[in-house]
Formats: C-alpha cells, structure tokens, sequence
C-alpha cells in the first residue's frame, strides 16, 4: 500500500519535468516544431470541439469503450486473487495504440500538416499510424528496424496495404532505437509540412504528456468498470512497460489512491545480462535519449547499451520519463518477466482463456501468474491486455511448437 501523496494532475511542469526527469533535449531545428505542437495541444485540450470529435471517433471508429473481462477459468487455474483483463486487444488495429494515433492525427489536421511519420517495434503503432492516416487522407512513412520488419511480417503487410511505405532501418540493432532515430532525421528535414506521431510516452516534451493523456481513457474506463463490478478499487493493476505508454494509461487515473498497488513489467529477455534484456530499473542509469531524461541502459562510458526481447516492442534502451519519476518516489513498482515466462503465460492465456494475447502483454501476464497465487480470494488484479497477438502467431509458433509459419 502506497503512502505517497501526490498531485498528478501537476505534472509535469511547464517544461515538461516530472521531478527530475523529462524535459526536451532536442535540436534547434526542432525547437518551433515542438513550441508550435505543445500551444496546439494545450489548445486542443481545452476546445469541447475538438474532446468531441475524438470522443466520437473513439466510440464509433475504434470501439471504446473496452470489456474489462472476468478470466474466470485462469482465476481458479491460478488459485487466488480474481483476475480482470482490460481489453484494449479487441480495438480497431488490435492494440491500445491507436488511442493514442487518432489523437494525435486529429492535432496534425489542426496543425495543417499534411505528412506523417511514425516509429515502430512490434509494428502496433506502425499500423495504428497507418490507420489514421489512411482515414484522414494523410501521405505516411513509417520507419521500422529490419529485425523487428523479419519478426513482424505480418504487421509490414498491413502498413503496406492501408498505404503507408515502410522504410527498413539498416543501422546499429535495426530495431526501435534505430527507427526512432530515423524518424528524428526525417522530421529535422520535412519538419514545415510533417507531424511524427511518437508511439510512446518517451521523447520530448510535449510527448509524454501527451501521449499519456490520449491513453488515459484505459484506467478511467477500467476504474468505472471495476467499481461496477466490484464495488471497490482493486488491489493490484498490471501492465507490461516498454516506453510505457498502456502502463501509464492505466496507472494514471489510480495514481491517487493510495490503496492500489501498480506493477510495470519490463522485458528480462534472457536475463539480466549486458545485452541480453530491456529491464532498465534492472541496473540501468540516469541517463538522455531521443529528447528526454530518463531511465536508461548504458555502460560506463555513457553508451546505450545493446537491448533483447522476443517481444519486439519491449526491445527498447529507455522507458518513460513519468515511470521513471514514479519508480524514483516510490509510488509505482516496476520487476521484469524473461522470455520463457512471457512465452509460457502466453500459452497459457491461449489455452485457458481462449485469448492469444501480444508478447508483450505476455510480460505482464507472467507476473500475474506468479503474484495471483500469493494474494487472497477476495482481493482483484487488473491486468492490461494491451494487445492481441496475431502479430506474433509466427514468433511464438517456433518457440513453443517448433514450427515455421511464413507470411
């Protein structure tokens, strides 16, 4: 139980600082770009027109609100705390991502800019961007590592198809890092007529605010919807953090009651060893990347160090600058989940439940299965199901099944 007393509606400050962290380290090329978007979202946010034309698309478009979803068979599988999946898996897309995309198309419109470009990992974000884009007549580009583009092959077609050209990065990793710096370069050279559309709560700020906001509606509908439910607030909320942007949409509407216990969990990937996982409160340091101060994996001479997760979109040096402000005073926990416990609670969750959940929110599902067990029958976990897990139907096929299925 949490005995901090914060004021989340505070953060982050004028410049975009929770505590220590966040900020906006960028070019001076990008400086208009980001004045000019954060006076167009904090007008966006208080124009009802604009709430309004999101809300709708939300409901009528993307299909919120979402089930928060008894798994009463792996309850009594598990044997202790009464389990609920909130079903971000079952949005227009497949994942919590777009949520955050339709918001952001909607300042791009507002911003008279015609040309979108987005990162992706686990190409959620990459299809959510296409998505819109192709809904509001927008050209669009998506940079994408050539790792994550062999894993997620299914999720290239898809961009392909809603008209977006993916633009393999061929540096470093090739995976998000990379695809996040790409982006960057795009957006210094075509910054007059291009929106990027960041697909976290990372980077600078205006982002993680942002972000965070246009995720938000997860907990608010899940608190109403436990509270229905349950008549009471749960005990534990779950979600698995890469930039951490589906955890602190659900984290965010609960920050304040003190009663409710969060977890992040982070990719451990073949264990906490140099280059060998993404668990960045796992011997990670203070550290900037891509625009923000934050949380990150770097050796001693301040270079990231090389990151691994069978979840592509958990694959990532840094995480969030608001997770990393509340891991620093307490009010948030954050512990990881290996390769082979996210890909057993992935089975698991199909098996069971009847739901093919993401990898990585098979991350968040592994905790779940080793905490539900320790808590009592009466007490309540949500879980994030942040997305379904087509996308990853070949990658988990040749761990689990020892077969090769081609896109």
């Amino acid at each position: 139980m949490s005995t901090i007393t914060i004021n989340p509606a505070a953060l982050p400050d004028a410049r975009g600082h929770f505590g220590t962290f966040g900020g906006a380290f960028i070019p001076e090329t990008l400086m208009t770009a980001f004045e000019e978007l954060t006076a167009a979202y904090e007008q966006a946010k208080a124009d009802p027109a604009f709430q309004a034309e999101l809300a709708g698309l939300l409901k009528d478009y993307v299909g919120r609100p979402t089930p928060l979803y008894f798994a009463e068979r792996w309850t009594e599988r598990l044997g202790g705390a009464r389990i609920y999946l909130k079903r971000e898996d079952l949005l227009h897309t497949g994942a919590h991502k777009i949520n955050n995309a339709l918001g952001q198309i909607l300042l791009a419109k507002r911003l008279g800019k015609p040309r979108i470009i987005a990162e992706t990992g686990a190409g959620q974000h990459g299809v959510a961007t296409a998505t819109v884009a192709a809904r509001f007549g927008f050209d669009c580009v998506i940079y994408m590592g050539e790792v994550d583009m062999q894993r997620q092959a299914l999720n290239v077609a898809r961009m392909r198809l809603l008209g977006a050209e993916v633009r393999g990065v061929t540096a470093g990793q090739r995976t998000l890092k990379e695809a996040v710096n790409e982006a960057l370069r795009d957006w210094v050279t075509n910054v007059r007529t291009t929106h990027y559309i960041l697909g976290s709560a990372l980077g600078a700020h205006p982002f993680p605010m942002m972000v965070r906001d246009f995720h938000r509606i997860i907990g608010v509908e899940a608190r109403r919807q436990i509270l229905e439910r349950e008549e009471r607030l749960p005990d534990l909320l779950v979600a698995c953090v890469g930039g951490g942007s589906n955890a602190m949409g659900l984290f965010h509407p609960f920050l304040e009651d003190a009663g409710v216990r969060m977890v992040g969990v982070e990719a451990g990937g073949h264990g906490i060893k140099r280059g060998e996982h993404a668990a960045r409160f796992q011997g990670g340091k203070l550290g900037v990347l891509q625009g923000t101060k934050t949380w990150l994996l770097a050796d001693a001479d301040g270079q990231i160090e090389l990151t691994h997760s069978v979840s592509a979109g958990l694959d990532y040096a840094a995480v969030g600058p608001e997770h990393a402000y509340y891991h620093e005073i307490g009010r948030t926990e954050y512990t990881y989940a290996t390769d082979d416990e996210a890909l057993d609670a992935f089975r698991d969750l199909s098996q069971i439940e009847g739901i093919i959940p993401a990898l990585e929110t098979a991350h968040a599902l592994a905790y779940v299965k080793k905490v539900a067990p320790t808590m009592g029958r009466d007490q309540t976990i949500v879980v994030n199901l942040s997305g379904r897990g087509d996308k990853d139907v070949a990658q988990a096929a040749r761990f689990l099944l020892g077969e090769e299925i081609k896109f």
